[in-house]
């Protein structure tokens, strides 16, 4: 039996169409089938935030309420879902539907069904929340029992029994939500946690569908915390041995060095990857569904970042920094920042990856330099002459790369001198 109020709806859909992006969906939604803002989206409302995106249920086939809102008419999957975008906010409608599960882990089997059977389907009693929009209950909010006063009581608890068996990376969305609101957990759900954890659940759950969840932790706003919070129930090692925090501090120094620039949730999944084999860590992502290029990032930032560190360590002149770090990514920069090199790090985080040239390869062939590794060895020795301060402007570039490239044409020419060249190329060779 669901809860009912009509006084908390009024307020909650009086902030809904203040929404600029909100009230145009709301007045389509209107003239259709009963349709309900659901889960996450009142959950926020309710505590005061501001929704992340736009959760639509609607009892009937969604075809008619996309042909209201000029989207095609069709579902995107098996779920019968699809997404519009309502002006900057991203909307996911979806049918009422209820679910059952073949096997522990597996995907739901699903079916039509009353909004009633909507609610008690899901993760956690806060989710378990609807504001009917349109047909008879247009005006009312509905809920799962126990949703409001677990709301009241910033605490995360289950629907049935079940629940994390019958699909276990809720637990990792339990570690997710408590994480971002801040929630505890109700005792009855934390004892049926660390039950499904003890019982590998997490094993039963295919690698992909595990590993977006993983994703999702790690986009948090505070990814550390998020990541953090698995190791109090095991769940850190139900991933993989070794994988997880150890302690906050080198992940936090990490972020903070990284910034806004880089790949903040892939630097902080390559911390939690640093206690894993090795060889074992590429393994372990690709069985996660990363895709080569994420994962080819947070394994090369996990093993660079360590070995960089003592490097950036030793490093005094500008240019010594910027050819240890050679182009090792941002975040393995970090991460050596946060393993002990933090003063380097910063410094070409912030201040010497932005220094460059104003001269090209151009410039110094134009200067009289053949093409060739001459040129680069040039640019080379510039670019290190103007992070180290020797050389101020366009002329004194090109005058240190002249100079480089010139010696190493020299020796070059020296070598083929060796090699049976004719006496005055070799002069000239030598001389530059």
């Amino acid at each position: 039996m669901l809860g009912v109020s009509a006084v908390a709806a009024t307020e909650l859909l009086r902030q809904l169409r203040s929404s600029p992006d909100v009230a145009p969906l709301l007045s389509i939604l209107e003239r259709g089938p009963a349709a309900y803002v659901v889960g996450g989206t009142v959950r926020d409302l309710l505590l005061g935030r501001e929704p992340l995106d736009l959760d639509v249920v609607v009892e009937g086939p969604l075809g008619p309420v996309l042909a209201l809102l000029g989207a095609p008419a069709r579902a995107h999957d098996q779920f019968e879902t699809a997404t519009v975008m309502c002006g900057d906010l991203r909307c996911d409608l979806a049918r009422s539907r209820s679910e059952w599960y073949a096997r522990p882990g597996a995907l739901p089997q699903v079916r039509p069904a009353p909004i009633e059977q909507d609610l008690l389907r899901r993760d956690f009693t806060v989710n378990a929340i609807a504001l009917a929009v349109s047909g008879s209950r247009a005006g009312q909010l509905l809920f799962a029992p126990g949703a409001l006063q677990d709301l009241d009581a910033r605490l995360l608890a289950v629907l049935n029994e079940r629940s994390f068996r019958d699909d276990p990376t809720r637990l990792l969305r339990l570690i997710r939500y408590g994480s971002r609101l801040g929630f505890g957990v109700r005792a009855s759900t934390y004892a049926r946690v660390t039950g499904a954890v003890s019982a590998g659940a997490l094993a039963t759950v295919a690698g992909p569908r595990l590993g977006a969840e993983l994703r999702l932790l790690a986009a948090e706003a505070e990814p550390v915390s998020a990541l953090a919070a698995l190791a109090p129930f095991g769940l850190d090692a139900a991933v993989e041995l070794g994988f997880g925090l150890d302690g906050r501090e080198p992940a936090a120094t990490a972020l903070a060095l990284l910034g806004d620039d880089g790949d903040r949730a892939a630097l902080a999944l390559a911390v939690a990857l640093l206690g894993v084999v090795e060889a074992g860590r590429l393994v372990l992502l690709a069985r996660l569904g990363f895709d080569a290029t994420r994962r080819d990032l947070i394994v090369e930032t996990a093993r660079l970042g360590p070995a960089l560190a003592p490097r950036l360590r030793r490093a005094h002149a500008a240019s010594s920094v910027a050819a240890a770090i050679g182009r090792a990514p941002l975040e393995a920069v970090a991460l050596a920042g946060a393993l002990g090199a933090r003063t380097n790090a910063r410094r070409w985080i912030e201040r010497l990856r932005f220094v460059a040239l104003s001269i090209t390869g151009a410039d110094v062939v134009a200067a009289g330099v053949a093409p060739g590794p001459a040129v680069g060895a040039g640019l080379r020795a510039a670019l290190a002459a103007k992070l180290d301060g020797r050389v101020g402007d366009g002329d004194g570039e090109l005058a240190e790369a002249l100079r480089a490239a010139r010696g190493r044409a020299g020796h070059v020419g020296g070598a083929d001198c060796g090699a049976g060249a004719g006496g005055a190329d070799c002069a000239g060779g030598a001389a530059g």
